[in-house]
């Protein structure tokens, strides 16, 4: 019910941020550098009432068994596919993510690539490390003028599409859900439309079924000859087999990946891809939003979000649970609930308040197709013991105190 202990775990290297700022509302902060297995996840999570990852650490269904004591985990990052959304819901566990906080290091990062692509400069630079004297304008062209086609108009696509006009390209963009366009970039009516006009194609997609294998043998024929493709989304978009047989055709003239289907741990395992060794390919390992001032906002980010929901229950910005957020009324304890989304909890809840003769100040419920949020302040000195006999019921999957 309430948190047994102040505890916070952040693995994987999390900005240094995250830690000051939850050590200065008076949570312990235990650090891990590594991503931690499965097993070592079942020992700890226990021990701590919010737990902090980043993209390798998975929190799976039995991870979440353990999570009796946890009440929130984050995902210092923008996916939350390591973490089973849908169980962590069920067992009141709401999952905070950093949609906004790399957005320019990963739209930078494209642009970038784009340019060096488009001159060959990662084929030239290791020529001139090895000795070999490239100087030659052949094959080498400037963006200014080119049409590059974004895959996905969120927060990434639509930076990439500010800052690739303002050095004169022309823009279009394809997205499932219809995107208001910014400057002058134009939606197109289908992916394959897109693919037929871009030189560069740019994906900034998420990772779900629709989107597996999105890119493969059919769509890298509707490019342009002499094109190139781009993905900093999610590894499991492009079918990496097809693609290198694009660029061994000459069909696609170069691309730069920042994510792969499967990737290493750590640093300290050995990487492998078929892209590995062909020409103007440019490999780098997921550093999308490797940058320190990402790092530092996504930790100020999902810091701020375990506060807020630790200290006063609002769970604004939660991927996976109902959006409640309300000022906190002085004099009052704030009690909440997360219960099965069925008819007469909240009658139940109200009940057991009337009967031991506390004032509610404030009520307010909200409810997805599974469960519901409820946050209650009350002026009682029994607040904890209300709050314990809410837990008792039927249908209540979580009950805490704040305040």
């Amino acid at each position: 019910m309430n948190e047994s202990n102040n505890r916070i775990l952040l693995v994987e290297n999390i900005h240094p941020i995250a830690k000051e700022m939850l050590e200065s509302h008076g949570y312990q902060v235990d650090l891990l550098s590594h991503a931690p297995t499965e097993d070592e996840l079942i020992k700890l999570i226990p021990q701590y009432t919010a737990v902090g990852i980043r993209s390798k650490t998975e929190i799976t269904d039995k991870v979440l068994e353990h999570s009796q004591n946890t009440v929130t985990i984050g995902c210092f990052c923008i996916g939350t596919n390591q973490v089973r959304l849908e169980r962590a819901r069920q067992k009141g566990v709401a999952v905070f993510n950093a949609p906004h906080s790399n957005t320019r290091s990963v739209a930078e990062l494209v642009i970038a690539e784009m340019i060096a692509l488009s001159r060959q400069l990662g084929d030239r630079n290791t020529k001139a490390h090895s000795g070999e004297w490239v100087k030659s304008a052949e094959g080498s062209k400037e963006v200014r003028g080119k049409t590059l086609g974004i895959v996905g108009y969120g927060h990434i696509g639509s930076q990439v599409s500010i800052l690739a006009e303002s050095m004169g390209l022309q823009v279009v963009f394809f997205d499932t859900i219809k995107k208001l366009p910014l400057g002058n970039a134009r939606a197109m009516t289908s992916l394959d439309d897109l693919l037929k006009v871009s030189d560069f194609v740019t994906l900034h997609v998420p990772e779900i079924p629709e989107t597996m294998n999105m890119i493969g043998e059919r769509e890298l024929s509707l490019m342009k000859k002499g094109s190139f493709l781009i993905n900093a989304s999610r590894g499991t978009v492009v079918v990496i087999d097809d693609l290198v047989s694009a660029l061994k055709s000459k069909h696609i003239a170069g691309c730069a990946i920042d994510v792969f289907p499967i990737e290493p741990a750590s640093n300290k395992e050995k990487f492998q891809s078929p892209l590995q060794g062909l020409s103007n390919v440019i490999l780098t390992p997921h550093i999308g939003g490797s940058t320190e001032e990402a790092q530092k906002a996504i930790g100020i980010e999902v810091a701020e979000s375990f506060r807020r929901y630790l200290k006063i229950g609002s769970s604004s910005g939660a991927v996976n649970f109902p959006n409640v957020d309300l000022p906190v009324k002085k004099g009052t304890s704030r009690i909440l609930n997360v219960h099965k989304n069925q008819p007469g909890v909240l009658g139940e809840i109200n009940t057991i308040i009337s009967k031991a003769g506390a004032n509610i100040e404030g009520q307010y419920l909200s409810t997805d197709d599974e469960i519901g949020y409820l946050v209650m302040d009350v002026h009682s000195a029994h607040a904890s013991q209300l709050a314990q006999d809410i837990e008792k019921l039927p249908r209540s999957l979580r009950t805490r105190v704040v305040g």
